[in-house]
């Protein structure tokens, strides 16, 4: 079965690099929990590096909205702790705070999808996972190209809304905090321009 969002999201257990030392890490150890999963191809490339210490930028942020992130390539822990120590240091003070994993041949890769077997890497694939550990959102993009942060806090700060407003709101085309939510009815239908201002 593929992996989509409206499914619960496989667990896993990986060896990852957190917190200065090399550790176990699952996915159910967060449960209860917003969870964003961002698989890259590889440490010591061109993009992912760009892309994670992005994220780390706006890691309080997502901590504050109860969000936390686990970066998972194939590289080994030991390669995370040198690539931390070697060059994310150097671009953000610390290095980046949230856990390196390793997903040796891309077993985890596999189960969600992004793991391109002809290169031996997986693909830029970001998932968020709800407290109930369902997959809200999936975005699988291809290798040279990097993700917008901006662009997933908006959408995690949508599905969050939807969530507090036990589903019966939900958020159009551009929504931002503070912007009108539609709420699905017989009454609505037909008439979403009555309510929705693109602006």
């Amino acid at each position: 079965m593929s992996i989509r969002p409206g499914l619960k999201a496989p667990d896993f257990e990986l060896d990852g690099f957190y917190n200065g030392k090399i550790q176990k890490i699952s996915l159910s150890d967060y449960k209860g929990k917003w969870v964003l999963l961002v698989f890259y191809p590889a440490d010591f490339t061109f993009v992912c590096p760009t892309e994670l210490v992005t994220i780390a930028r706006r890691y309080k942020e997502l901590r504050e909205l109860d969000v936390e992130v686990l970066a998972i390539s194939i590289d080994t822990p030991f390669v995370h702790k040198v690539w931390q120590e070697v060059e994310l240091s150097k671009m953000i003070e610390g290095g980046v705070p949230y856990p390196l994993l390793s997903d040796l041949a891309g077993k985890v890769g596999k189960l969600y999808g992004v793991y391109d077997e002809d290169e031996g890497l997986n693909l830029r694939g970001t998932f968020l996972i709800d407290p109930d550990g369902v997959i809200q959102f999936s975005d699988i993009v291809n290798a040279p190209v990097g993700r917008n942060v901006e662009e997933l806090i908006r959408r995690i700060k949508a599905f969050q809304h939807v969530r507090q407003s036990g589903g019966q709101e939900v958020c159009p085309a551009q929504w931002e905090p503070g912007k009108n939510t539609l709420k699905p009815g017989a009454d609505l239908a037909g008439k979403v321009f009555e309510v929705w201002n693109n602006g």
